[in-house]
């Protein structure tokens, strides 16, 4: 039988120079669950190269465990409410960028707003847009629509491009690869 897993463990083994031990401490983050999100997220950014990829990929065992058939509603709650929080907290933008993308993996539409603040954020916007195209239900599809208003001119078209992949038509706004060319 093996021994539980702690966040303290999880965290000294993922800072060690083996990179055996970095690679079974990443492999077994699913085991610590939600309690280890906001110290990985810490690691990711304060660690050095091969313990920040390490904490990034122990981040998503987390939530790939959380997001596996029969996993517990509570536990991918708790998951879900670390990785929202990581947004909130002015973290760097490597880590909200692999945080929005670890939503799209086990959120539901009540994390659309969350994401859709970085909508106008220049260096996020696209990974909100395709996040939110992922996401599946009317909250994620109304925050879409709202954003078409919101956005920039630059990325209007983008914002169209996937309400059109969700079947939204969009008057006004026509399909560039549909607009006839002079030869």
């Amino acid at each position: 039988m093996q021994q539980e897993f702690t966040v303290t463990e999880l965290v000294q083994s993922l800072r060690s120079d083996d990179a055996n031990v970095r690679t079974g401490a990443w492999l077994r983050a699913g085991e610590v669950g939600a309690p280890a999100i906001a110290p990985l997220a810490g690691l990711m950014v304060q660690g050095e190269l091969e313990t920040s990829r390490a904490a990034k990929r122990g981040l998503w065992k987390i939530t790939r465990t959380v997001g596996a058939p029969g996993v517990s509603e509570p536990e991918k709650k708790a998951v879900v409410e670390a990785l929202v929080a990581l947004l909130a907290d002015k973290q760097g933008v490597a880590v909200r960028r692999e945080v929005i993308w670890m939503l799209s993996e086990i959120a539901d539409g009540k994390v659309s707003k969350s994401i859709g603040l970085f909508l106008t954020d220049e260096e996020l916007r696209e990974d909100a847009r395709c996040v939110l195209e992922r996401i599946p239900g009317p909250e994620s599809l109304a925050i879409l629509r709202g954003a078409l208003d919101e956005v920039p001119n630059d990325f209007k078209m983008n914002i169209v491009q996937s309400l059109r992949a969700r079947g939204v038509e969009v008057p006004g706004y026509p399909c560039q690869k549909l607009v006839p060319k002079k030869s």
